[in-house]
């Protein structure tokens, strides 16, 4: 209980800042109950009635039957576009083909077969129109658009900087696979647990965060685009001839955090 209440502090402090009651929070954390019992704790060889998913979850059958015909929210648009997005960005940052004799991103023309805009997007997001991932990109301000119609990147990671139903999406997405590598971690053996380290230490002089903020971003940074072009190579979206069976998807983040600690009375 002590887990849950402290995991769900920063969660309800969101909630009311945008203006979501408890009875809202309660109706989507019900839908959830019913949707995860469906899912992964079916009896096998037998489909969950609305009896067994009751007495699972503890909402009634009435509960239950209303719950169960409510389709999901549309909160996977802007995630959807958040993922496409931030593969334009890195594929810009990594890809020799847009980068300069210094390594650097190029300004890129927005039309051409090769070495443009619209060649990057069609490489790294799909069937994307090139003008609403451009619109997308100048909307968060990881890019420019100059007067002769080039476009130059100015964020090296794509960060929605206005809109709070992009950040929110994220939220979604990014915290909820947190908290699923560490149920794996709970309910799998040690030599089946996936990575989830962190470094902390709680009696730090306010002066040595600055310090810190400085030598910690641009190394996590480094290391995430050393992940990405690798994880690249291998991703069937980005290089058709990857080789292998299976669909997978693998996810690596990192995040700092500070706070103040409380001064013992």
């Amino acid at each position: 209980m002590a887990a849950i209440r402290r995991l769900l502090r920063p969660l309800v402090r969101i909630l009311l800042r945008n203006g979501i009651p408890f009875r809202v929070f309660a109706e989507l954390a019900k839908k959830v109950y019913v949707d995860v019992s469906i899912q992964e704790f079916t009896v096998p060889g037998r489909k969950s009635s609305t009896s067994r998913v009751a007495v699972l979850t503890g909402l009634t059958r009435k509960d239950v039957s209303r719950l169960r015909a409510l389709t999901d929210d549309a909160a996977a648009a802007p995630i959807e576009r958040y993922h496409r997005a931030a593969r334009v960005v890195s594929g810009w940052v990594r890809a020799t083909e847009f980068q300069g004799e210094d390594g650097e991103p190029r300004v890129l023309p927005f039309e051409g077969a090769e070495g443009s805009f619209q060649s990057l997007v069609r490489r790294f997001s799909g069937d994307m129109p090139a003008r609403a991932v451009l619109d997308e990109l100048l909307r968060v301000e990881a890019v420019e658009q100059r007067e002769d119609g080039r476009v130059a990147l100015v964020a090296r990671a794509y960060v929605p900087r206005t809109g709070e139903e992009e950040k929110l999406g994220i939220l979604g997405s990014d915290v909820g696979e947190l908290i699923a590598t560490i149920d794996h971690n709970l309910t799998h053996p040690p030599e089946e647990a996936r990575f989830q380290r962190k470094v902390a230490y709680d009696n730090l002089p306010s002066e040595f965060l600055p310090q810190l903020r400085e030598l910690a971003f641009p190394s996590a940074q480094e290391l995430l685009e050393r992940l990405d072009a690798v994880m690249a190579r291998h991703d069937r979206d980005v290089n058709p001839d990857a080789e292998g069976t299976g669909r997978k998807r693998a996810v690596l983040g990192i995040y700092y955090f500070e706070d103040d600690v409380p001064v013992e009375s």
